[in-house]
């Protein structure tokens, strides 16, 4: 259908089966649980500190956690209740964080949070006026990175944009909740990149969307055409496409400086999801805080794959009812996506902002081979998307040379699991360079300490 028009990443990158076995089923809203559990970290930097304590009453939208330090977002209770505990529960991660239990009775929203349904397309707002709202909603990136958003609306001294870069990428197999979203709030998105522009300064905003999702693409063209300044971009369905480097790299030839410091306002860009874009628009235009998001659960013998419009601390066991259960032969349950998400060890933690995805994983595919020697096919280094050699750095993790693995710069990997994905000898590559880059970032800042 795009022909020759379709762009890409130029290095690396594999092709997992689609199995996106929920693309046709319309958003439905998740009955609102019994009780829900709000950490008061969803997000990269400072947790946010509880303003509200056990037996006070609170409505859908009201901040019951502020921002703290310059990385920090507020976070709102997604219901109306009572304030029952403040409780310690894992993240997806395993460590424990504040939390507060909160018992639901009614649905009682906080007054200036405008409901209806109505389109809103006139941007009053001024720059930071924006800003302050995307602060004050505790808006932060959806795609799972969790940045807050308003830190991204803000160019840093020294520094200069020229692309608004939105990410409608969904290469991950299984996921859904993007392509929905994108099919079924075209219209608020656009308003959302275009007030992301406002706030920016900016005049050119570059949307990529991969080509196996048509429908979504001729949709964002639609509400776009009258906007010369918002360009939608057919790209390759090719993994790990939706990466913020293979992405800016696809769109603009441009290549953002190796990690863990380079970042895409390096190189004149600055990415939003197009999730993120949706929760601009509902903070500036509706008034209405990052209280829920849309949640693709899915799985090979899921009943019922569906996207729920969820609010955000409904514990994941209510997701999984709604799609018909947790079946029999089920082995994992993963949160996020199969390439870069983490089992889960318990389905009563809830869901967050960052988690757009919930994929159970059978018995029979989460069974691990036999890891065997490697026979040093270099198929790793062929699909490694930042040209790396992930034999070698697994070597170096293994035997402990850890001084070696970050000469190597072994964290500069962005975890997107290719190499494990492709080695014929079913070796661990991404559980041992994923370790060894935990470590050396460790090391790292223990130097910079001293």
């Amino acid at each position: 259908m795009f022909g020759k028009k379709v762009k890409t990443f130029p290095q690396g990158g594999i092709h997992p089966e689609d199995k996106k076995f929920s693309d046709h089923k319309q958003i439905v809203d998740l009955p609102l649980p019994a009780t829900v559990y709000i950490p008061c970290s969803q997000h990269i930097g400072a947790p946010a500190v509880p303003v509200v304590q056990p037996g006070d009453k609170v409505l859908v939208g009201q901040l019951i956690a502020q921002r703290q330090g310059f990385i920090s977002a507020n976070v709102h209770s997604s219901v109306s209740g009572t304030v029952k505990k403040m409780v310690e529960l894992p993240d997806p991660e395993g460590w424990k964080k504040p939390s507060f239990e909160i018992e639901v009775s009614g649905d009682e929203w906080l007054d200036g949070i405008d409901r209806s349904p109505e389109l809103n397309m006139d941007i009053t707002a001024t720059p930071d006026e924006i800003r302050a709202k995307v602060t004050a909603a505790g808006i932060v990136g959806l795609g799972g990175a969790t940045f807050p958003a308003d830190i991204k609306l803000s160019i840093p001294p020294g520094k200069s944009a020229e692309f608004l870069i939105i990410n409608g990428v969904e290469c991950e197999p299984y996921l859904t909740s993007d392509h929905r979203l994108m099919l079924e709030k075209a219209e608020e998105i656009i308003v959302g990149i275009r007030i992301a522009l406002k706030a920016l300064g900016l005049k050119k905003a570059l949307v990529g969307v991969e080509a196996n999702t048509p429908d979504a693409i001729e949709q964002l063209k639609k509400f776009s055409n009258p906007y010369p300044e918002i360009e939608i971009v057919a790209l390759k369905v090719w993994y790990p496409q939706g990466g913020e480097r293979q992405l800016v790299k696809a769109l603009t030839n441009r290549e953002i400086p190796p990690p863990p410091r380079g970042l895409p306002i390096d190189v004149g860009c600055v990415v939003f999801n197009v999730a993120t874009c949706f929760s601009i628009y509902e903070a500036v235009q509706k008034n209405k805080p990052l209280i829920d998001r849309v949640v693709t659960v899915t799985g090979d013998s899921v009943k019922d794959p569906s996207n729920f419009r969820v609010r955000i601390g409904t514990p994941i066991r209510a997701l999984i009812d709604a799609a018909g259960g947790l079946p029999e032969d089920t082995a994992k349950v993963i949160r996020g996506s199969v390439m870069m998400g983490k089992a889960i060890p318990d389905i009563s933690i809830p869901i967050t902002k960052g988690a757009g995805g919930i994929v159970i994983i059978p018995e029979n595919e989460a069974k691990r081979k036999q890891k065997q020697v490697c026979i040093r096919c270099a198929k790793c280094v062929s699909v490694c998307p930042l040209g790396m050699e992930p034999y070698l750095l697994m070597t170096l993790v293994e035997q402990g040379r850890l001084d070696e693995a970050e000469l190597e710069k072994i964290t500069n990997c962005c975890e997107c699991g290719c190499c494990s994905f492709t080695c014929p000898s079913n070796r661990p590559l991404l559980d041992y360079i994923r370790y060894g880059k935990a470590s050396v970032l460790q090391r790292m800042k223990a130097r910079q300490q001293k």
